[in-house]
Parts: structure tokens; C-alpha cells; sequence
């Protein structure tokens, strides 16, 4: 790498490098600004791709160059050592700009992690474009905001959303969430927070799930969108997090009763009173949630609520994957024509209706129209109907009881519907659309979904993925007295 000449004076070099710049700028730019008002013969001559080349052999060579970063790091008693052209740099940065106003020599103090990348980060400020491997998210986004380089700031926040789903020998969502709390990135923070939710069973048995801190493990159980297959599945995730993690006393205290123990059948709450070393360890503190979920099971939902109040998150179901609460639906060719299904849930998680089914007619449509968009005869042209195209359809379904019972007295249900994609060789949940009672369907199932095309992101293998779960919710029909 060739080293600065102390010949020259600062301002001559700094002009020499700026000049040999501009001049390869305004020349792509003059042949950019052809006009063609029209004439066929005009053509834009661009090599824009030649003048990147230029820059990075400038920064590779260090022709020309003006001004030096010396880029101490903990891991190595030697620095890097950088020959750049001070405004390519502060073209790109603030922090650069003013580092090089005064003097051409810098030294910077690096984290191993980023110093590591450095070279990288210097060739995006040359050329505008960087490849980044997932490990490498987080100490790129810190050069990025350390130096205040927005858009390679942004490039990469997008790339962490666009890669959540990357398959990584230790994961690497959770630290993703964590970083993005460190650095108040709410966008970057709610997309890690929804992927997880929506994809839990495949975090609890990753190894990332012991690095979940106690606020990210928190928020999880409050939610009720988690996608598992039952929750003593989450429990058990629960109850090894809290081995390995040994937390205060007040945290495990929390954690416990975040578990939605009416959700569990009464032999698996005996058995887990009988086997678990950290149900035994916290009884007391949960204690009272262990019997009023066996009252639950026991007695009948009309009772039951008439003295408690069944309006909360304790005794509202999760998105459970098991059989017993939805079915999977896997539909060949989607853009084909109409197809139907039929499938029963268990009428509700109290045991006192275990024994009962729900059945439930599922229809797909790929290409329903609104009634705005449905042919209609036309004044203009006697018996005319208006030309409908295909792709003015949007896929519809719709999901409906197939039955009537006096069970369903104090009982709605909650529908949700989970679309798997392939990402990354992984099939995971993209979507979740959720409907009530009340409606027979979603009103935007797929609205964006483009499934004439076989490479569709929501097709795997010229298939939907579907899984169809119906969510039992008890209400409080009388009110509970203080």
C-alpha cells in the first residue's frame, strides 16, 4: 500500500485527489444528461461502473492520498493503517468531516468486532456497496451509527428484517432484539419481537433460546399471538430457562405466572406438581393459579364463570399447533379453481368439554371478486358485460361452523390462520390473519399474494401452506362480584 509523500503540502494533495475525482464525476454525469426530446439517435453512455473501479483502486493503492486512519484495536498491538482521500469521506460522513478538517492523520479505537469489518466499512464509503454475512449485522450497523453513515445505516437494519428467517448455527434473532433495544431501532425491535412469536417452537429447541433476557422472555408470555404446539410445551422451555439462568427469587416469581396454566389438561398440572424441581421450588408463589386452573377443569364453563373472571389472558389459548385445536391445510395449485375442507377442534380447554367437537366447513377461493368488481350489463352496449380480468380477484377464505349446539352458550372463537413459506430451506409462519366470531373471514387474507406465479414467496412447491386454528374464548356472563 503506498504511503503519503511528505513533499507535498496538505492542501495540494488534498486538491490533486479531489480534482482526479470530479473530473471522473462530471464526465460520467455529461454523458448522463443527453437529451433525447425525441430523437431516436440519442443513447446515454454510462460507465459508472468503470468509475467505481477507479475509486477502489484508489483507496486500494492509496493514490493520491491525503489523509491516513490508523485503526487501534484490543486484539492486535498493531494497527490497521488506512491511506484515504479525505473527501470521499466526508462525502459520506459527518464524523469523517470533521475528524479530517484539521489534520491528516487519524487515529480511531476500535471493539475487535468492528475493527474486524473496518476495510469493509471503508471500500462502502469508496463505492457505495458492501457484503455482509449475518455475524457481521450488528458490528456494521455500530460503524455505520458511530460515524453517522445513514445509509449504510439503513441498508443495514433492512437487511437484519429481510434475514430473520437465515437458518445460523446459534441463532441469531435474539440478539438481533436485543441490539435493536440497545439502539432504539423500534422497527428492526417489533419485527425480531413478531418473528419470534410467530415461530417460538423452533426458538425453544435452538440454542439461542438460553441467551433470551428476562424483559424479551417477559413480553413473549404476555403475548397471545406465540405460535407453539401447546402450553406445556412453553412451560417446559420456561422451566430450562430458569434452570440455566438461576434468576432472583421476584423474577422466577414472574415468569411462572405468566404460564396460562388453564391451557394444560389436569394430568399434565399433577404430574408437573409431582416432577418439577421449579414448580416445587416457587409453589407458593404460584399457588393459586394451580387451583383455580383445576376449578376451571372441573367445574362447567357457565359456572365457573359466573364467579370468576374469565375475561383475561389467563384463560385465553395461544396459537396452539396441536390437533385438537385447528387443523393444517395444504393446498396444490391455489390458483386453480375453489377447494373445501372440513375439519373439528375441541369445543373449548376446559376439560368438562373435552369430549365435545366443533366441526368446521373451510372454503378456499383464489380469485373472488368484491361486488365493485363483478361483471355488470353496460347501457352503452346492449347485453355488454364489462371485461373482468383474473388478477382483479383476490383470494378469499372463509370459515364457518358447521353445526349449532346449546355448548356454544358463553363460548366465541377466535379464528387465526398461519401461511408457512419457505425461507432460507426453513418453513416458517409470514403471516398470521386473525378474524372473530363474528366474521366468517379475513378481510385482507393475501391481499398481496400473487399466486398465478409458481415462484410465489407464499407457495412452497406450488402449494399453500396453511394451518387453521380455532381459538375458544369463555365470557363472563355474570359479573364477577369485589
Amino acid at each position: 500500500m503506498a504511503r503519503l509523500t511528505g513533499t507535498r503540502p496538505a492542501a495540494t494533495r488534498r486538491w490533486g485527489s479531489a480534482a482526479a475525482f470530479l473530473l471522473l464525476l462530471f464526465t460520467v454525469q455529461a454523458a448522463q444528461k443527453a437529451d433525447f426530446s425525441g430523437d431516436s439517435t440519442a443513447a446515454t453512455i454510462n460507465h459508472s461502473l468503470t468509475l467505481l473501479q477507479r475509486l477502489q483502486e484508489l483507496l486500494q493503492n492509496g493514490n493520491g492520498s491525503d489523509s491516513v486512519l490508523r485503526v487501534r484495536s484490543a486484539a492486535s498491538d498493531e494497527p490497521k493503517v488506512f491511506h484515504t482521500h479525505q473527501l470521499l469521506l466526508s462525502l459520506q460522513s459527518e464524523v469523517f468531516e470533521s475528524l479530517l478538517r484539521n489534520q491528516s492523520v487519524v487515529t480511531l479505537y476500535e471493539p475487535p468486532e468492528t475493527a474486524a469489518l473496518f476495510e469493509k466499512f471503508i471500500r462502502y464509503l469508496y463505492c457505495g456497496g458492501v457484503s455482509i454475512l449475518l455475524h457481521q449485522a450488528i458490528p456494521m450497523h455500530q460503524l455505520a451509527s458511530k460515524y453517522r453513515v445513514w445509509g449504510l445505516q439503513r441498508g443495514v437494519a433492512e437487511y437484519m428484517r429481510t434475514h430473520l428467517a437465515s437458518e445460523s448455527s446459534q441463532g441469531h434473532v435474539v440478539g438481533w432484539y436485543h441490539y435493536a433495544v440497545r439502539v432504539g431501532d423500534a422497527a428492526l425491535q417489533e419485527s425480531c419481537l413478531q418473528f419470534l412469536a410467530w415461530n417460538l417452537s423452533a426458538v425453544l429447541g435452538s440454542a439461542e433460546w438460553g441467551s433470551v433476557s428476562v424483559e424479551l422472555l417477559l413480553l413473549l408470555l404476555e403475548r397471545s399471538d406465540l405460535v407453539l404446539h401447546s402450553e406445556l410445551e412453553l412451560y417446559t422451555a420456561v422451566e430450562g430457562w430458569l434452570s440455566r439462568r438461576q434468576p432472583e427469587a421476584p423474577v422466577a416469581e414472574r415468569v411462572l405466572r405468566a404460564i396460562r396454566y388453564p391451557m394444560i389438561a389436569p394430568s399434565q398440572l399433577f404430574r408437573l406438581q409431582a416432577q418439577s424441581a421449579v414448580l416445587a421450588r416457587h409453589r407458593a408463589a404460584v399457588q393459586d393459579l394451580l387451583f383455580q386452573a383445576f376449578q376451571f377443569h372441573a367445574a362447567s364453563p357457565l359456572h365457573f364463570a359466573k364467579y370468576f373472571d374469565v375475561n383475561c389472558s389467563m384463560f385465553l389459548p395461544r396459537n396452539y399447533l396441536a390437533p385438537s385445536w385447528g387443523s393444517q391445510w395444504v393446498i396444490t395449485n391455489p390458483a386453480r379453481d375453489d377447494r373445501s375442507t372440513s375439519f373439528q377442534t375441541q369445543l373449548g380447554p376446559s376439560s368438562h368439554d373435552a369430549g365435545k367437537r366443533v366441526t368446521w366447513n373451510a372454503l378456499f377461493s383464489p380469485r373472488w371478486l368484491p361486488v365493485s368488481l363483478r361483471p355488470v350489463y353496460s347501457d352503452s352496449a346492449a347485453g355488454a358485460i364489462q371485461p373482468v380480468r383474473i388478477e382483479d380477484g383476490r383470494p378469499r377464505l372463509v370459515i364457518t361452523p358447521a353445526m349449532s349446539s346449546p355448548d356454544f352458550a358463553g363460548v366465541s372463537f377466535q379464528k387465526t390462520v398461519l401461511v408457512g413459506v419457505r425461507q432460507q430451506g426453513r418453513v416458517l409462519v409470514k403471516h398470521a390473519y386473525s378474524f372473530h366470531q363474528s366474521s366468517d373471514e379475513a378481510a385482507d387474507f393475501l391481499v398481496h399474494a400473487d399466486l398465478q406465479k409458481r415462484t410465489s414467496e407464499y407457495l412452497i412447491d406450488n402449494s399453500l401452506h396453511l394451518h387453521i386454528i380455532i381459538k375458544p374464548v369463555y365470557h363472563s356472563l355474570i359479573k364477577v362480584k369485589k
